[in-house]
């Protein structure tokens, strides 16, 4: 293993600092809480963490080119993102006035649905591909990285975001277990309906 303790220091602070700044995932992270509770989360932040890691290895084995040169992937996975989160949004809305666990088209998808969810929105996530792709091989020399070296990129990518997010979503959780009422259900719906869709919006204008 080449790389140093601090290296790996710097690199997990200026992932924090990445996660401390609001963007898709938190606005994500913050609306399935909302609308489901914290736990109902953990799929989501689990498929961001996934993600983290998977942009963590694929730029330090150097593979950054694939971006620059087959576009399209990352357009395709764009548009995805845009009509998943939208279309949720929609649904929480539509049914603002029901219970969560009374709509049964909303949570039908399961854990899945989140951690496909947390998966497209960090895959997406132009702040990602910039971290990552752009400024990753400025922590590290990826010429003279090891296989260890790779394994403990890929672990602070995703310990980082794994951590930051569930505690996020306990916050969110927390608050939203102070609204019991059904008109303040039926506006923490509609709050969380249109974060969703204000993800769709950031993916979309970005």
């Amino acid at each position: 293993m080449t790389l140093t303790a601090a290296q790996l220091g710097l690199y997990a602070t200026a992932l924090f600092v990445l996660f401390l700044t609001p963007g898709p995932v938190w606005l994500a992270t913050a609306a399935r809480a909302l609308a489901h509770g914290w736990v109902a989360a953990v799929p989501l932040v689990i498929g961001v963490a996934l993600g983290d890691a998977l942009w963590s290895v694929t730029a330090a084995l150097g593979l950054a080119w694939i971006v620059g040169t087959y576009g399209w992937i990352m357009d395709a996975l764009k548009w995805v993102a845009v009509a998943v989160f939208a279309l949720m949004g929609w649904l929480l809305i539509r049914h603002a006035d029901k219970a969560i666990s009374a709509d049964s088209a909303l949570i039908r998808p399961g854990a899945m649905a989140g951690f496909l969810a947390g998966l497209v929105a960090i895959l997406a996530n132009p702040k990602a591909i910039l971290f990552y792709m752009g400024m990753l091989p400025g922590f590290f020399d990826l010429t003279r990285i090891t296989a260890l070296d790779i394994v403990a990129i890929a672990g602070i990518s995703t310990l980082v975001p794994l951590v930051g997010n569930t505690g996020f979503a306990i916050l969110v959780d927390t608050a939203r277990r102070r609204f019991s009422s059904p008109e303040r259900l039926a506006r923490i719906n509609r709050i969380a309906g249109g974060l969703l869709i204000a993800v769709a919006a950031v993916i979309a204008l970005t």
